[in-house]
C-alpha cells in the first residue's frame, strides 16, 4: 500500500502495537497546550490528534512545540556533548598524528587524519586510479552487436568464451566489492590505504556496470549470465573458493589484534588480491583480449582492457599492502603460514586451469588449454615471487607475451584501432 507522504513521514511513524492506550479523558494541561497550539496552526492546516501527539514509544509526556523549548533542549544537548565518541577514544588536546604512529593494521592513531602520509605509494596509486577513470558507455558496441547477432559472426567456441567470461566476471566483481567494503576496509587501519580501497571499490562498481552494459548491448539472457556462478561448476568452484575467505571477516564481532585473527586477515588479503584478482581473472581476460586482437568483439575487448589495467593496479596495491603487513608483523609470517599460502595459490591456479579446460575444449583464437595452463603456471610463479615465496613450476614461460602490453594503456590509439582514448597510463606497473 502506498503511503501518502504529504500526510506521514518516518518522523511521525510509530508502532501502534507498542503504543499505550490513550486515556479517555485528557488532562487539563493537554487541553491548555492544545489551545495554545491552535494559535500558531490554522484550522485548515491543523494535524490530526494522532499525528499531533506522536511520540517515541514508551514516553508518557507530550513534547512541546514551543520553539523556545526546542532551543533550550538543543542548547542543553550541546552542553552535554561528548567531543570524543567512537572506538578511537580520542582526547581533546591530544598530540597531532605522527608518521611513526601509523600502521597497516591494529593502529590506534586517528584514522580521520589523512596526512602526514606514511605510505606514499598508496596515495600515488589512488591518484593514478583517479587519472585512469573511465565509463562503459564511452565504448561503442555497434560492431559487437552486429557480430553477435550474425549467424556466422562467431564460432560456438568463441560464443562460449564470451558467455563464460561475462558470467564469471559479472558476479566476481560484486564479490570483490563486497569483500572490500565489508571486510578489508574495516580492518586496514591506515587512512591513505583506505583512500585507495574506496577508489578500488568504485572501480569494481564500474566493472560490474561494464559487464552489465555488454550483456544488455548483446541482448543476452541476463538471468542466465548473472546466475552462471551458481550453475556452471567451473565458475561456481572459483566463486565458492573466494567466498570462504570473506565470510569470517564480515562478522561484526571479528576484530584483529591477536596473532590468530591477524593471520586470518592476512589470509583473506592473499586470497583476495593474489588469487581472486591475481589468478582467477587471467584466463578470461586473455581469451577476450585475444579475440579483440583478431578484430572480434572490439567493444567488449576494449572494456576488458580498461578493466585489466585497473585490476593490475589493484593487484600491485594489494601485494604492497600484504608485504607491508609482513614487515610490521614478522611474527605472522611463520613457516607454517607460508606453506599454507603456497597451497592457497596452487589451489587457485588449479581452479583456473580447470576453468580454462572447460572454456577451451578445442583450440580457439590462436590458443588452447595447454598453452593457457603454462601461462597460468607462469602467473602462479609470479605471484609467489612477489610474496617472497619459492616458485613451484620450474621452466615455465609466458606464451602470451603480448598480455604484458595490455596492462598499461597510454594516451594513444588503442590496439583495436577503434578510437583515440583520453586515458593516462596507470603508473609504474610491475608485471
Amino acid at each position: 500500500m502506498r503511503l501518502n507522504m504529504s500526510i506521514l513521514s518516518w518522523d511521525d511513524f510509530e508502532d501502534d502495537t507498542q503504543k499505550p492506550t490513550a486515556p479517555e479523558h485528557k488532562s487539563a494541561s493537554l487541553d491548555s497546550q492544545k489551545t495554545l497550539n491552535t494559535q500558531v496552526v490554522s484550522d485548515s492546516e491543523q494535524p490530526s490528534p494522532r499525528v499531533a501527539v506522536a511520540q517515541p514509544t514508551g514516553t508518557s509526556t507530550i513534547r512541546s512545540t514551543n520553539p523556545t523549548d526546542s532551543l533550550a533542549r538543543a542548547s542543553q544537548a550541546l552542553e552535554n556533548l561528548d567531543v570524543a565518541p567512537g572506538l578511537e577514544e580520542l582526547e581533546m588536546g591530544a598530540q597531532r598524528v605522527q608518521v611513526d604512529d601509523k600502521a597497516m593494521i591494529n593502529c590506534r592513531a586517528d584514522l580521520n587524519q589523512l596526512v602526514p602520509f606514511k605510505y606514499e605509494w598508496a596515495w600515488q596509486k589512488y591518484l593514478d586510479g583517479c587519472a585512469n577513470h573511465w565509463m562503459p558507455q564511452e565504448v561503442n558496441m555497434n560492431h559487437d552487436i552486429a557480430l553477435w547477432k550474425s549467424e556466422n559472426g562467431l564460432t560456438e567456441d568463441e560464443r562460449t568464451i564470451v558467455m563464460r567470461s561475462l558470467g564469471f566476471f559479472s558476479t566476481a566483481d560484486s564479490l570483490v566489492a563486497n569483500n572490500l567494503v565489508l571486510a578489508i576496509y574495516r580492518h586496514i587501519t591506515n587512512p591513505e590505504c583506505r583512500q585507495y580501497i574506496l577508489r578500488q571499490a568504485f572501480e569494481e562498481a564500474i566493472h560490474t556496470h561494464a559487464y552489465q552494459y555488454c550483456i544488455e548491448s548483446l541482448g543476452m539472457d541476463e538471468g542466465e549470465v548473472f546466475n552462471m556462478y551458481r550453475e556452471i561448476p567451473s565458475v561456481a568452484r572459483k566463486a565458492s573458493w573466494g567466498l570462504k575467505y570473506t565470510q569470517s571477516l564480515t562478522d561484526p564481532n571479528f576484530h584483529t589484534g591477536t596473532p590468530e585473527n591477524d593471520q586470518r586477515l592476512l589470509r583473506n588479503l592473499i586470497a583476495f588480491y593474489c588469487v581472486l584478482e591475481g589468478i582467477f581473472f587471467y584466463c578470461g581476460f586473455t581469451q577476450i583480449l585475444s579475440m579483440g586482437r583478431r578484430n572480434k568483439m572490439n567493444g567488449v575487448a576494449e572494456q576488458f582492457q580498461y578493466i585489466l589495467r585497473d585490476e593490475s593496479m589493484h593487484l600491485n596495491f594489494g601485494i604492497d599492502m600484504i608485504n607491508q603487513i609482513k614487515i610490521e608483523n614478522p611474527h605472522l609470517w611463520t613457516n607454517e603460514f607460508q606453506q599454507e599460502v603456497i597451497q592457497m595459490i596452487l589451489e587457485g591456479t588449479m581452479l583456473e586451469i580447470e576453468y580454462a579446460r572447460d572454456t577451451m575444449p578445442r583450440g580457439v583464437l590462436g590458443m588452447n588449454a595447454s598453452m593457457m595452463e603454462e601461462y597460468l603456471k607462469f602467473i602462479c610463479n609470479r605471484r609467489l615471487s612477489q610474496l617472497g615465496l619459492p616458485e613451484q613450476f620450474a621452466g615455465v614461460t609466458n606464451p602470451f607475451a603480448w598480455m604484458s602490453e595490455m596492462m598499461d594503456l597510454r594516451k594513444e590509439k588503442n590496439f583495436f584501432e577503434t578510437r583515440v582514448t583520453d586515458y593516462q597510463t596507470g603508473g609504474a606497473l610491475s608485471w
